[in-house]
């Protein structure tokens, strides 16, 4: 008796094994997919923007201290983004000028800001005493 009820449930766990897990269903209408886009609309936007400002040439170091001193006339203390976005020259290039003329402060209160050395400071209210 007890060998017809072992082989009845081994019968029973063979067939439901055997049977598969999922099964195809056919439907009636068409299921909408979304497909993912290879470029999205603001990736595109900044290619555009790219190809028209150009890669950013070296100009000449007089022309660059220039500008770096008339953006020093304004604020005292720089991050170097806004440097670049101001010259329109690449960043180590743009490094190797603030080196000379720039300190970098590593600490606060102004932590990751350049500051112009103090031999180069001549601020405008200086300037309209002298």
């Amino acid at each position: 008796m007890g060998g017809d009820c072992y082989m009845q449930l081994k019968r029973q766990t063979i067939l439901k094994a055997s049977q598969p897990l999922r099964q195809v269903k056919q439907l009636d209408r068409v299921v909408q997919n979304y497909k993912p886009v290879s470029d999205h609309k603001h990736n595109m936007e900044f290619e555009q923007k790219k190809k028209v400002e150009g890669k950013k040439a070296r100009e000449d170091k007089d022309k660059v201290m220039d500008m770096l001193f008339a953006a020093f006339e304004k604020h005292q203390y720089y991050n170097i983004k806004d440097l670049e976005k101001i010259t329109r020259q690449p960043v180590p290039y743009l490094k190797e000028i603030l080196k000379e003329i720039c300190t970098y402060n590593a600490k606060n209160p102004h932590k990751n800001m350049w500051e112009l050395k103090p031999e180069y400071r001549h601020y405008k209210e200086q300037e309209a005493t002298t």
